[in-house]
């Protein structure tokens, strides 16, 4: 008796995904509930599970086939038994080929690693990213072996197909198709730019009273909350309180409306393998900073496996991006609609200042809000920046709400 495996109902919003991979192959036993394969989306990528015990009977769907909510795409004999395999002697066992996430995939392509030679760490025994710098990291401890004392015989070595020889001025390229992810970044970033007015505006903040606040509280913070105090939690907070004195850069519009949200969903830009991703933080002024720097680590870990769900993807009424943290120093952030803005976060770097009338060295961001001119002013705009400024440069502030 066959029991149909289909694909998870998608929301209104997904119309339909590629297959990514398929983690069982026909003739092999699996159990309710466990992964299959599993689907992209423009959005998220959704997992297929077993839905009954039994036997991989049929793939009717291979991996990069287009599928739509609930289509079948292989199924399952519940009546069938596993064929035993016969026996085989250590040297004749081949080893299962791992399951490979994206990022570890590239990583491992890059240095010519063996997947079947990587233990997993992952759901599944899924070979995660940090896995393969974990056996880059042994590789690189690995020397040349001191001279044994006693030589063992030479063993003649096997020869090597010659390479052929690289033609002088040959230009190798590769053509791959677009991810659906990676489609729709790019259908949405020039969707903003074709329907917005979007302009930019600067500022600088001196980091370090914020800087000597982490240091004198990283420790019993992280102690007391278990999570490390970075800086976007601060932004966070700054954001929040700017977005209460200037409502029109937490609205959007919609149509001929402008829409006022009366809540503050910050959406905090993640670079992940697959693309760009903005989980939300949902109601972020209700959330304490030792909140908001566990969920956003939890975000930033999930969305390097794609395993952040669509709910928390979906919507935001304001975003942070740090280009910062890749060692970006000023850059002007694209708008993710139909929010109004976006405020940048950028690399912190020593530079001299002026303060009351000496030059000092201080440890300088440039900050950069790019706006939706329809609805926000450039005045507007300026004083919501030279108020994260001044919060920043006067954390208490942000304690006290003043």
């Amino acid at each position: 008796m066959s029991t149909d495996i289909t694909v998870p109902v998608f929301p209104e919003s997904v119309t339909e995904g590629t297959i990514l991979t398929w983690h069982k192959q026909p003739g092999e036993l699996v159990t309710r509930g466990e992964l299959l394969a599993e689907v992209e989306t423009d959005k998220v990528v959704f997992e297929v599970p077993a839905p009954v015990d039994g036997v991989l009977a049929e793939i009717a769907m291979p991996a990069g086939a287009t599928v739509k909510s609930g289509e079948v795409v292989g199924r399952l004999d519940k009546s069938a038994k596993m064929t035993p395999k016969p026996s085989q002697t250590a040297a004749e066992t081949v080893p299962k080929t791992a399951v490979v996430m994206p990022a570890a995939k590239r990583l491992m392509e890059e240095h010519g690693l063996d997947a079947r030679k990587l233990s997993g760490s992952g759901k599944g025994g899924r070979v995660l990213k940090e896995d393969v710098q974990k056996q880059l990291d042994i590789n690189e401890t690995v020397t040349v072996p001191a001279v044994a004392k006693s030589k063992p015989a030479p063993v003649a070595p096997v020869p090597k197909p010659a390479a052929p020889p690289v033609q002088s001025g040959e230009r190798p390229e590769k053509r791959v198709p677009m991810t659906r992810l990676r489609a729709r970044i790019a259908e949405r970033l020039v969707e903003a730019q074709r329907t917005a007015a979007i302009l930019t505006t600067f500022n600088e903040v001196n980091m370090q009273p914020v800087m000597e606040l982490r240091t004198r509280h990283r420790e019993r913070f992280e102690k007391e909350h278990g999570v490390r105090l970075g800086f976007m939690s601060f932004f966070v907070k700054a954001a929040i309180e700017a977005l209460r004195h200037f409502p029109e850069v937490n609205a959007s519009i919609d149509g001929h409306d402008i829409v006022y949200h009366g809540f503050y969903d910050i959406g905090i830009a993640v670079g992940t393998p697959r693309g760009l991703v903005v989980p939300v933080l949902r109601d972020a002024d209700r959330l304490t900073m030792a909140e908001i720097e566990s969920r956003i680590r939890d975000f930033g870990e999930r969305a390097q496996n794609g395993r952040l769900t669509l709910e928390e993807i979906t919507g935001g009424t304001f975003t942070i991006t740090n280009g910062g943290v890749f060692g970006s120093l000023l850059s002007t952030p694209i708008l993710n609609p139909p929010q109004a803005a976006i405020l940048g976060m950028h690399k912190i770097q020593e530079r001299p200042v002026v303060e009351k009338g000496q030059v000092v060295i201080r440890p300088i961001m440039y900050l950069a809000l790019s706006y939706d001119h329809r609805l926000i002013d450039g005045r507007e705009a300026v004083q919501f920046l030279v108020m994260i400024k001044e919060l920043l440069e006067d954390p208490a502030r942000l304690l006290l709400e003043v």
